[in-house]
């Protein structure tokens, strides 16, 4: 197994946490969030944060394709997943502690429960692309669902 397949489909190792690999992986994707948004202002983190789904997307895909021949459908300890819909989560929002936050709790309970079509997206769509699409909804729905908190007590 390539060593460079894993570390990014195991998002730096946190898939390998012994319980609920998932929401370790988001969490740590929450933490690098909050990492870089410490460090550049806003209009830098919009655009940083889009290429860097775009990127971790393809290689989400890839790897992920890779590592199931190998390890089965949709095993535990892939997480690049998480990372993707917890970015999107806050995608085109301001980057304040409270969002990140709201959003790792809004994204694990769509994440985990999969309402809607996320469910059905988990179900119908095979292989390395239904692994990324069921959480790229569920970024999308926490996305929402934090525009709409935002918007409705004019937050921020």
């Amino acid at each position: 197994m390539n060593k460079v397949y894993i570390f990014f489909a195991t998002g730096f190792y946190s898939g390998f946490a012994p319980k609920a690999p998932g929401t370790v992986g988001s969490l740590l994707a929450a933490l690098l969030l909050m990492g870089v948004a410490y460090f550049t202002p806003d209009w830098v983190n919009t655009y940083t944060l889009l290429s860097v789904i775009f990127v971790f997307f393809g290689i989400g895909i890839f790897v992920t394709h890779q590592l199931e021949a190998e390890l089965g459908k949709d095993p535990a300890c892939i997480v690049i997943d998480e990372f993707v819909g917890m970015w999107i989560s806050v995608l085109f929002l301001p980057l304040h502690w409270w969002v990140v936050v709201l959003g790792f709790a809004l994204f694990r309970f769509f994440d985990i429960l999969k309402p809607l079509f996320i469910s059905t997206i988990d179900q119908k769509v095979k292989g390395s692309l239904g692994v990324m699409l069921d959480d790229v909804l569920a970024g999308i729905y926490t996305n929402i669902c934090l525009q709409l908190i935002i918007w409705a007590f004019s937050l921020t």
